[in-house]
């Protein structure tokens, strides 16, 4: 479920700020712990996962999933550390922790890792194909199409990412850089302007503000956000 309680135990505050926005963005709730007493104070307190660097201050992050672990609690630990060792990795699987992530990493990776042990531990529900609707306005993630009034409007790949990108997520501005990464790709590098050529498209496709209100928006100097009639 969304509002899934995540402890992000990292010390160096440029790592923890990173994943806890990266986390944010995906609807999870963050607490964050810079020792070793607070991740475990923490995780006791009914976490539903623990991001956990292994070299905190006070309690070693090994020791941390071990006493977790001989508690008898089963929430998912993930641990994101800058040991690269093949012996440290396979400690810290044997020990109990759920996955283990090295620095430097990539901060979507590690977010879908979470979501998918998130899911198999029962936190998150598995995702199915979003089906969107919106007056006339009809998304299918699963049959890869966006219609109005029954009219397929017959969107390229990229133009049906977007779509259901900024859909998805409706009332919310969301900057081209996200667009970019969400849609194209994290190692994409082009220009932002991509995006801005892809939404007029976008518009001409739906004839957006023909009839009403324009559903995709202009978010001026940041990027665009999707309007459903409701929110107008």
């Amino acid at each position: 479920m969304r509002n899934a309680r995540v402890v992000v135990a990292e010390d160096d505050a440029p790592i923890r700020d990173l994943v806890v926005h990266h986390l944010g963005r995906e609807g999870f709730r963050c607490e964050e712990a810079v020792d070793g007493p607070a991740a475990l104070r923490l995780a006791r307190g009914g976490a539903a996962l623990l991001v956990l660097d292994l070299g905190l201050p006070a309690v070693d992050g090994f020791d941390i999933v071990r006493t977790l672990r001989r508690e008898g609690r089963e929430l998912p630990i993930v641990i994101l550390t800058a040991r690269a060792d093949e012996v440290d990795r396979i400690v810290g699987l044997e020990i109990g922790a759920d996955d283990y992530v090295v620095k430097p990493f990539s901060a979507r990776e590690l977010v879908a890792r979470i979501k998918a042990i998130a899911r198999r531990a029962g936190t998150l529900p598995a995702p199915g194909p979003a089906r969107l609707c919106f007056g006339g306005l009809l998304i299918d993630e699963a049959g890869r199409e966006a219609r109005i009034d029954g009219a397929d409007l017959r969107l390229k790949p990229r133009e049906f990412a977007l779509l259901l990108e900024l859909a998805s997520n409706p009332g919310i501005a969301l900057s081209r850089a996200t667009l970019l990464e969400r849609v194209w790709g994290f190692d994409f590098d082009g220009d932002e302007r991509t995006v801005d050529v892809h939404v007029r498209r976008l518009r001409l496709r739906l004839d957006d503000g023909a009839r009403g209100p324009a559903l995709l928006q202009t978010v001026h100097g940041f990027g665009y956000k999707f309007c459903p009639p409701a929110q107008r």
